[in-house]
């Protein structure tokens, strides 16, 4: 969801030796192709890991559609805290150097042209007659446009955009404590340590209004991505190492306590805490990886385009997904293998026409107008 270039670093004078190892100018196609696998594990969970909507699409339950790997999809919703510490690093490395009024262009630029044409189709697909789904009102769908539905009370259009909402808490947090003062690895590890113990504080309070700001159950994963980015500065760089090991610490508790349940007959899924805490530190080590540069062999041009497809994929796949399935499984009597490979082809090729279409044409526009000299 986010870019993944590396910002050149400053050159020292030539009498001058920098006090810190700077990262090479290079982008990280490793990491784009991480947040495919984050997509794909997501995408999983909602076509074979769950029930509700799922099941409706179906005809039947999808353990029952997919007996054998129906218990593995129930991890995939972990594909979120990957995300998470992938956005961490990403965030931290594109608002280093960068003032908040180019920050706020990037971001939004980056965010708002996808998720804008999903909003508007999602809609329409819900409203066709043939579509046996619930579509909101329009009042609802305007003011999904502004991905403020979540604090306002209103119902989503899109079922994964509480993962924006995050994430844009997490952009204005860092915002005013990184960028507007200026970002250093003094600065940036002290908004670590005071973000990881106010996160602690706030889940200790059980105040609402802290909750909403501090995002405690979700703070570990981008504080831990951020913290691994330090390390991609500076492999030595001890405070660095330990954000990143309390992060991945109190990160598994959260998604263990969250996302682990006993057998129940209404549960969507049934997973062990072992497995969730491996799918966890997964994605710590997997971007710890990347930013030591063990990764860097996966420079292939192809992992670019698929970080390109990763957000508007995200922002489609589970709401479309639900119809394509029906009309595949349903209406034409395709096996269920069948139904979930060709399932993950449609949305992968909608999300090429819509960054085709619509990021590659919106967001320069978007981004110039916004970075503009007013």
């Amino acid at each position: 969801m986010t870019s993944t270039t590396v910002r050149p670093a400053p050159v020292a004078p030539v009498n001058q030796r920098p006090a810190r190892p700077q990262p090479r100018e290079t982008r990280l196609r490793a990491l784009d192709g991480l947040r495919l696998i984050a997509a794909l594990m997501v995408a999983a969970y909602h076509y074979g890991g769950r029930g509700g909507e799922v099941t409706r699409a179906w005809g039947s339950s999808a353990e029952h559609q997919f007996p054998m790997l129906h218990g593995y999809f129930a991890y995939g919703c972990l594909g979120v805290q990957v995300f998470f510490v992938i956005s961490g690093f990403v965030i931290c490395m594109s608002g280093w150097g960068r003032p908040l009024k180019s920050f706020f262009a990037s971001r939004a630029a980056r965010l708002l042209p996808a998720y804008w044409a999903a909003i508007l189709l999602v809609s329409a697909v819900f409203a066709l007659p043939m579509v046996a789904y619930k579509a909101l009102s329009p009042s609802d769908t305007l003011v999904n446009l502004t991905m403020l539905q979540q604090p306002l009370g209103v119902d989503r259009v899109l079922g994964v955009c509480w993962t924006l909402w995050a994430e844009i808490r997490f952009y204005a947090l860092f915002a005013l404590c990184v960028v507007v003062p200026g970002a250093t690895r003094r600065r940036v590890i002290l908004f670590c340590a005071g973000w990881t113990l106010a996160a602690a504080i706030a889940q200790g309070a059980k105040m609402p209004l802290l909750d909403i700001v501090l995002i405690p159950e979700y703070a570990p994963f981008f504080i831990g991505g951020v913290g691994l980015y330090l390390v991609h500065r500076d492999r030595r760089d001890v405070y660095a190492w330990g954000i990143v090991a309390v992060s991945f610490l109190i990160g598994q508790h959260y998604a263990v306590r969250g996302l682990w349940n006993a057998s129940a007959p209404h549960a969507f899924a049934h997973r062990s805490s072992l497995g969730i805490t491996l799918i966890v530190a997964f994605g710590f080590v997997a971007v710890a990886a990347i930013a030591l540069g063990w990764l860097n062999w996966a420079n292939w041009r192809w992992l670019t385009v698929a970080g390109a497809l990763t957000y508007p994929f995200y922002l489609v796949h589970e709401h479309l997904g639900w119809v394509v399935i029906h009309a595949l499984h349903i209406g034409l009597g395709l096996p269920s293998a069948e139904t979930f490979a060709l399932t993950i082809a449609s949305m992968l090729l909608l999300a090429w026409l819509l960054n085709r279409y619509v990021e590659k044409r919106l967001t320069p526009k978007l981004r110039a107008a916004l970075s503009g000299p007013r």
